[in-house]
């Protein structure tokens, strides 16, 4: 039986792999995944890899040939995510596929998501109950985002937003921040960082005022505070609860 690992790479840098990711990397002679996040890997791992790739909006073609990678006996292939596998990632579809592959195992090895990097380039921003919303609608209708910030921001829950706009979506973040905003008061304590872990990194704290002109794109995380959300020495950081 083959066996294809779903792995999330974080932002792509060795540091920001988890230890048991770059052993599987090094593992399997077949690396599969999105074009761009190959590149982001070759270097790390060297010509001797078989490398499996495809373009945007090719998920399933490159599912399917990850798995057919995995159906030889002993065969090793790692799918490669950036962030972690489960989250906006590609370990759903590929389990989903998987039905049609009895002769390959699916393991899934987690990652360290765009929430979790950011928040820690911005302070302590993800410091109590949060909400990770995806602005993007390519597979979710524009009403049920709009829905989600709706509850997200009632609830009071620390707003993540992964892919706030593209060149082909503008306006999708003053959007949603306008939805936040009848429920969010407009000196809410807003961040955003740019190229997590990656050459270019950039953070800048502002209100959620502010945050509704900022020109976002997809290597973009936009974190929304919650009413308990402060800035601490230049730092986001919303608090636990424990007395000072």
């Amino acid at each position: 039986m083959g066996i294809l690992y779903v792995a999330g790479i974080g932002p792509g840098n060795e540091d920001g792999m988890t230890v048991k990711v770059r052993r599987i990397l090094d593992e399997c002679p077949v690396i599969a995944g999105y074009k761009t996040y190959i590149e982001l890997v070759k270097p790390i791992l060297g010509a001797d890899k078989k490398y499996v790739d495809t373009g945007m909006r090719m998920e399933k073609e490159r599912c399917r040939m990850a798995l057919e990678e995995a159906c030889g006996d002993d065969a090793k292939v790692c799918m490669i995510c950036s962030g972690d596998a489960s989250v906006y990632g590609m370990a759903g579809l590929v389990l989903e596929m998987a039905e049609e592959y009895p002769e390959v195992r699916v393991e899934v090895i987690p990652g360290v998501t765009a929430a979790l990097s950011g928040s820690a380039v911005l302070g302590a921003a993800v410091g109590h109950d949060c909400a990770l919303i995806s602005l993007s609608d390519l597979l979710t209708p524009r009403e049920v985002i709009d829905k989600r910030l709706s509850a997200a921001a009632e609830g009071d829950f620390v707003i993540c937003l992964y892919n706030p706009e593209s060149r082909t979506r503008k306006g999708y973040l003053k959007h949603a921040c306008e939805i936040i905003l009848k429920y969010r008061d407009k000196d809410t304590v807003c961040g955003a960082v740019r190229n997590i872990g990656r050459d270019g990194e950039q953070y800048e704290l502002m209100t959620l005022e502010e945050l509704t002109g900022y020109e976002a794109d997809m290597f973009t995380t936009v974190f929304i505070g919650s009413r308990r959300t402060v800035a601490a020495g230049g730092r986001m950081v919303t608090p636990r609860g424990y007395e000072l």
